[in-house]
């Protein structure tokens, strides 16, 4: 899920932190993409005549055929990726998982049910419901990007937040995932719809953290809170709590301890009974990470193994040999060519100090007070108005 209605927020609050654009201008960029959330479009997207894709055999190929030609566009376009698995879970988030799995099984039932008495659309709405991505489509996925000579990691737990150490620590530009979460786990820059088909005509979302935290007037722990106040994976959501009211509360309050008592009180919002978010605003602080340096985390590309990928998608999966040839060679001229370097590789931005962004901070509250004041100060001279008799000065 990521966090709910984060870009709706970022897009209304600061605009200027979105960029769109075409594929092409992440040329000669490195980037960490999330496998699991990739394949997992692959899975509802890469089909045919409703049906996902399958073997002769009548194993599922869709995220086979999704990850290696979404991988060919993207280093068609000059750019360098390495993929990220999910690792285990955290357990804080058993609860979200637990629902989604009631939710499948759910929409099994009625897809069973719309397949003996639906039409043709509920049909599909309810296997787009039911997909899954299992160990195997995870374990099929990281052998063809071995044989493709394309660099994986496992992360420990969430791939979003190994993608943004890497991203982080320079070893690439950006993290691309559709979890706007991504962000929440303190990824520079996040690239959405990079692994979309080139038929849907997407533009590139390129969004700028740091960017984001300015035009929200809030640091990185306010964002945090924020982004659990809008609806996150690890915690129950809180009823009648919107994007427009989680920000305003969040500015009201400063935090979510400030937010929480607000709500002991309130006669109109209610917490659930079970609702950790210290443990939540941890998992973002302090999530379950391989750091840069991390022998897992020192990836290179290398040549394609023709032959493997021929036994693999051709022998076993029933791919055309002619297009895997074909994508080989696309991806031996692009991979092992030398990329020119992006001009932004010798400026490197300074990241803000602790002072600094405690001045950030400071600054804001302070803009905060001023507001109030002028709120009471305009509200007690429309009150003064009102009580005046008429026809006086």
């Amino acid at each position: 899920m990521g966090i709910k209605n984060l870009f709706q927020v970022i897009n209304e609050h600061c605009p200027s932190a979105v960029k769109t654009g075409e594929i092409k201008g992440q040329f000669g960029r490195k980037v960490a993409i999330d496998a699991s959330m990739s394949i997992y479009s692959f899975l509802i997207a890469v089909r045919s005549e409703g049906q996902q894709l399958m073997s002769d055999t009548g194993e599922t190929t869709s995220h086979l055929m999704g990850m290696f030609y979404r991988t060919l566009r993207v280093v068609d376009n000059g750019i360098k990726p390495v993929y990220v698995f999910d690792g285990a879970p955290p357990k804080l988030k058993s609860g979200e998982l637990a629902k989604r799995f009631q939710r499948k099984t759910e929409a099994h039932e009625q897809h069973d049910e719309a397949k003996e008495t639906g039409t043709a659309e509920e049909v599909e709405k309810f296997s787009r419901r039911t997909v899954r991505v299992t160990r195997e489509h995870n374990a099929e996925c990281q052998r063809l990007l071995k044989l493709m000579g394309v660099p994986y990691i496992i992360a420990p737990t969430e791939a979003e937040a190994q993608c943004a150490v890497l991203a982080r620590a320079g070893k690439v530009y950006a993290a691309a995932s559709e979890d706007m979460d991504t962000l929440t786990f303190n990824s520079p820059v996040l690239l959405r719809h990079l692994t979309f088909s080139e038929q849907r005509k997407e533009p590139i979302q390129e969004i700028h953290l740091d960017k984001v935290l300015e035009g929200l007037e809030m640091d990185r722990e306010q964002f945090i809170d924020l982004c659990i106040l809008l609806g996150c994976d690890y915690l129950d959501p809180i009823k009648g709590i919107g994007a427009t009211t989680a920000l305003k509360l969040i500015r009201e309050h400063k935090n979510l301890d400030g937010v929480v008592k607000f709500f002991e009180t309130s006669q109109k919002y209610s917490l659930p009974e079970d609702w950790p978010y210290q443990d939540a605003r941890l998992l973002f602080l302090e999530p379950d990470v391989r750091p840069a340096d991390h022998p897992d985390c020192d990836f290179k590309w290398d040549a394609p193994d023709v032959d493997g990928l021929i036994k693999f998608l051709v022998e076993e999966k029933g791919f055309s040999e002619d297009r895997v040839r074909n994508g080989a060679q696309r991806l031996q001229k692009n991979l092992k060519s030398a990329q020119q370097s992006r001009l932004e590789g010798f400026f490197k931005p300074v990241p803000k100090t602790a002072e600094e962004q405690a001045s950030l901070k400071r600054k804001h509250e302070q803009a905060l007070e001023e507001k109030k004041k002028k709120q009471k100060q305009a509200a007690k001279e429309k009150k003064d108005a009102k009580s005046k008799p008429r026809g006086t000065a």
